[in-house]
């Protein structure tokens, strides 16, 4: 078969299986006690639809046939769906392989009564009737709203609100008078500037919704600007752009803490968002009445501020509270014993010994940091960690974005995937990556460093998904651990701290001048906890990590309380689910959608 019939073959498989689904469509829509057997040999038995917003206004995944055909034909007849339709603008239909299994991959339009969709379509042979094709996977997800579409490209401002009135205000004027809030509220408070809170209050400024930013740093980028001298970024340029804006393409692959801390300043300016720094919330309520916050400030002048804004983005990202392990002995130490957020620099600490309590990526960034220094280096494990070797290892979960094809159907990919498929993807890239790097892990336990490949060896990006952290990606550190560079010891061979350093249960004893605790951050809840108390927080329940679901735990979706909600994340999770929280508070502010009821 020659490639042009091939393609040929697989239009004529797309065509057909689109229009078997629309015509179950046309029947949910007559009859909604036909609607099952019109869907009945679409999908696959073992198959799976996504939806994001676009026919159920959630963001969920359905597994299994019949638990589809009970959901999907009545949400579509509710939403009023269109006919569903090859997507001209995006990619043809072609053969692809996903999470290990060969599918036809088409990637669809639609509209409903609301908003215009798009989806991606994967479908596969059924085994007992070959030249019959079922859905393995079917996505589907809200692109725009009707009527309310973003602020860009055609659609962009004529300049005619910034005309050359010689005695009017001018652009300028206008957006120091915007951000200043003197006369009114934001309908949206964002807490935390980083690449979170810059993402979600850029979608919301597109789609026409006043959004405040207020950040405790000093300056717009200090979350990434104050943080230890060597850090870079440990994924690759190309994943982590953040929306409308692009880094250059001149940057380097890893991106230095203080380049991306610039062109976070940038971004909120040339983005026009409304940004406070030096501004932090202090207490916040929820009148139910009113459906609104009662939000309590300091603000850089000193002062105090209330706000009354409809909606509150938690954008503090999954690293907020300092965790600080509950270690008795640690108090007999004269020396600074301060948290891995605290560190800045290994030259302080040249010709001196160090303790580093940890074993992600920041603890052994900061024992090469210090290392690299002159500094004599000790890293405590407290339990088995994940290390991928950062090239080539830890980038084949990223392949996806080396194909060539742009960022957004990369990402519009990427979030079709079900969380059970993208498991399953990440068992074999563990897999690969454990083969590769083979000679070092070897080499890190041959030195008595616990190692673990993440829960059913499914890596480390679902240990980031469910805990934050656990993980390290090695540049070096390791191989500073396996030459005995770095000395080790694991916590439970301590018998106590004492105040020149550490004595061991064999009796050596340990120096140090100084003990950095990389021992990562509270859960979210605590921070709900403190800012708008318990009730509010038990309301909402764990945040972040998958439960016994197969979505991330409240976030970038209504959540049991109103008017809250929470962003975090990487550069491409912030980036993809903003605009999916963005059009939901648009869909609310526009009466499209009711507030969920807790």
């Amino acid at each position: 078969m020659n490639d042009q019939t091939a393609i040929s073959k697989i239009d004529s498989i797309v065509d057909d299986w689109l229009c078997r689904f629309n015509a179950a469509l046309h029947q949910t829509s007559s009859s909604a006690d036909d609607a099952p057997a019109g869907f009945a040999r679409l999908f696959h038995d073992n198959s799976f639809w996504r939806d994001a917003l676009a026919l159920s206004w959630q963001l969920q995944t359905i597994v299994g046939a019949t638990d589809i055909l009970n959901s999907l034909p009545a949400a579509a007849a509710k939403s009023g769906i269109s006919a569903i339709t090859l997507n001209p603008q995006a990619t043809a239909p072609r053969l692809v392989t996903r999470a290990g299994n060969d599918a036809i991959e088409a990637f669809v339009t639609f509209t409903t009564d609301a908003a215009h969709c798009r989806g991606i379509l994967r479908l596969n042979a059924d085994d007992k009737h070959p030249d019959h094709y079922r859905a393995w996977t079917f996505f589907t997800a809200i692109d725009a709203l009707i009527g309310f579409e973003e602020k860009t490209d055609r659609n962009r401002p004529t300049g005619q609100s910034y005309s050359r009135d010689f005695r009017g205000r001018n652009w300028l004027d206008k957006r120091l008078a915007a951000a200043s809030y003197e006369t009114h509220d934001p309908a949206v408070l964002v807490v935390g500037g980083g690449q979170a809170g810059l993402a979600i209050a850029a979608r919301l400024t597109q789609l026409g919704i006043d959004t405040l930013i207020v950040d405790k740093n000093r300056r717009v980028g200090d979350n990434w600007r104050n943080r230890y001298h060597a850090l870079t970024l440990h994924n690759q340029l190309h994943v982590n752009h953040l929306p409308y804006m692009p880094f250059p393409p001149t940057w380097p692959t890893y991106i230095p803490k203080d380049m991306l801390a610039l062109w976070f300043e940038s971004y909120a300016t040339a983005m026009e968002l409304n940004f406070w720094t030096q501004c932090e919330v202090t207490k916040a309520s929820y009148d139910d009445k009113a459906g609104r916050w009662q939000v309590a400030l300091n603000t850089a002048d000193g002062g105090k501020r209330h706000m009354s804004p409809r909606h509150v983005i938690m954008a503090t990202g999954v690293s907020g509270i300092p965790n600080l392990p509950k270690i008795d002995s640690l108090s007999a130490f004269q020396g600074p014993a301060v948290h891995s957020s605290q560190y800045h620099d290994g030259e302080d600490w040249s010709g001196k010994h160090a303790i580093v309590l940890g074993c992600g990526n920041s603890g052994h960034d900061i024992s090469q940091d210090l290392y690299s220094s002159g500094a004599k280096v000790t890293m405590i494990q407290r339990s088995p960690s994940l290390v991928v070797n950062i090239e080539p290892s830890a980038q084949f979960p990223y392949k996806l974005y080396d194909e060539g094809r742009g960022t957004d159907e990369c990402d519009f990919i990427t979030t079709s995937m079900p969380t059970p498929l993208v498991k399953q993807a990440h068992r074999h890239f563990t897999k690969a990556a454990r083969k590769t790097d083979k000679a070092l892990l070897d080499g890190l336990e041959n030195v008595g460093f616990k190692l673990d490949f993440g829960d059913d060896d499914t890596g480390w990006q679902f240990k980031y998904l469910t805990r934050g952290g656990g993980y390290y990606f090695n540049v070096g550190c390791s191989d500073l651990l396996a030459e005995g560079k770095i000395d080790l010891v694991q916590f439970d061979q301590i018998d106590q701290f004492t105040d020149y350093g550490m004595v061991m249960k064999d009796g050596r004893k340990i120096d140090a001048d100084i003990v950095i605790m990389a021992t990562g951050y509270k859960p979210q809840e605590y921070l709900v906890s403190k800012l708008f108390g318990d009730e509010i927080a038990a309301r909402i329940g764990p945040i972040w990590g998958f439960g016994d679901g197969m979505e991330l735990r409240n976030m970038y979706c209504q959540t049991g309380q109103p008017g809250l909600w929470f962003i975090a994340g990487s550069f491409a999770q912030c980036r993809i689910y903003s605009k999916y929280l963005a059009l939901q508070i648009k869909a609310l502010e526009e009466g499209i959608i009711q507030p969920q009821q807790p």
